[in-house]
């Protein structure tokens, strides 16, 4: 059985959905085809040029890393750019690249949740809004002889999925008609004649706020000019999103083991975390017994973390100003720095997925790029 870069893509959905990822983000396949063979997995933090060599040297057909490649849409592709020379290597290698970025720190289980767990923190909230999506039904016509194709590609989405069941639709045959107008490019039929068509409907469900991600998906497949489909809104309440009763969104809150002070909590992460330092704003005598966090970047969620009721926050890239209002609210902050908050997802994901092919019988290796360091030392 060969397994493909659309097989890897399919179980990472269950991993890291990609309706969980933020509007703004750019997660998924980066670079390569879905049909292309994959034997070897490599699993890291960024898609640098040395992680890309070595995965290279190493024979990986497939890069999954946490920061995406390709942020904005690129104005050209300059071999001699960091970026274009990844491009062109994975080119060379037929080495595909994909990311699971903030539909991994969203998700249960995932790049937030790890860091809370190896920090001891227990009973875990979201710190930012809960992330439990609206459902909607998708039907979509299809000729009769795409049936499958469609199908198939319907599933390599979010879509179809109900409960702790994948793959959910329903199917049914009938007879479709159109009437191309005179600059038209039909699949079939004439221009100004009436033609009828065996077409079948298909329906599933798809999370309202990944309803334009999967119709586009979906329309770069189908062999109509133009897609004839449907979106209905589901009032049915027992229809839920796979883990949708679970904590999923940005961000946690959790409570200690035990009431310590700021700064005796600060060196404790450094401990656990083996870090050489971190930055603390705030007393030091500071009482702690709720702790918020938001791996990567977490000045945005400063204003939340306020009205949270935690009284220190952990993340990563803060800044002067963050500190300033942490003190001038009693609260407290520590910077553990970007790398630090997230580089340990790498092995956890890398070990997941592993696991998961070994149990389908599929014949993949499935490794952790241990070359990342933090880039900022201490002089």
């Amino acid at each position: 059985m060969t397994v493909t870069v659309a097989d890897i893509i399919r179980i990472m959905e269950t991993l890291a959905p990609s309706r969980l990822a933020e509007t703004w983000d750019n997660a998924g396949l980066q670079v390569g085809q879905k049909d292309w063979p994959v034997r070897r997995v490599w699993v890291a933090l960024d898609p640098t040029p040395d992680v890309m060599a070595a995965a290279s040297e190493k024979g990986a057909d497939l890069l999954i890393t946490h920061h995406p490649l390709i942020f904005k849409p690129l104005k050209s592709v300059d071999f001699s750019t960091p970026a274009g020379s990844i491009i062109l290597m994975a080119s060379q290698h037929q080495m595909a690249i994909f990311s699971a970025h903030t539909n991994l720190d969203n998700v249960a289980g995932g790049v937030n949740d790890v860091l809370a767990s190896k920090i001891g923190l227990k009973n875990l909230e979201t710190l930012g809004k809960a992330m439990e999506p609206e459902i909607c039904k998708l039907v979509v016509y299809v000729p009769a002889e795409y049936e499958q194709k469609i199908l198939n590609a319907l599933f390599e989405t979010s879509a179809g999925s109900i409960g702790e069941y994948s793959c959910c639709s329903f199917r049914n045959r009938g007879k479709g008609t159109f009437r191309p107008g005179p600059w038209a490019k039909p699949f079939a039929g004439e221009a100004g004649k009436i033609s009828h068509a065996d077409e079948v409907r298909i329906e599933t469900v798809v999370a309202q706020n990944d309803v334009t991600r999967v119709t586009e998906y979906i329309k770069d497949i189908h062999p109509y000019e133009t897609m004839a489909y449907d979106v209905y809104p589901i009032q049915n309440s027992e229809f839920r999103i796979p883990d949708s009763n679970r904590i999923q969104g940005l961000g946690r809150i959790g409570e200690l083991d035990e009431k310590m002070d700021l700064a005796s909590f600060a060196l404790k992460i450094k401990e656990i975390l083996g870090l050489e330092s971190v930055k603390v704003a705030g007393k030091p005598d500071l009482p702690v017994t709720r702790a918020a966090l938001c791996t990567g970047s977490g000045s945005s969620l400063m204003n939340i973390f306020f009205s949270s009721g935690a009284e220190v926050y952990i993340s990563g890239d803060l800044r002067y100003h963050d500190a300033r209002d942490a003190e001038a609210q009693g609260r407290g902050l520590i910077d553990i720095g970007h790398f630090a908050s997230e580089f340990m997802i790498v092995e956890v994901l890398a070990d997941r997925l592993g696991k998961i092919l070994h149990e389908a019988g599929m014949d993949v290796t499935v490794e952790a790029c241990r070359l990342e360091k933090e880039p900022f030392v201490s002089v």
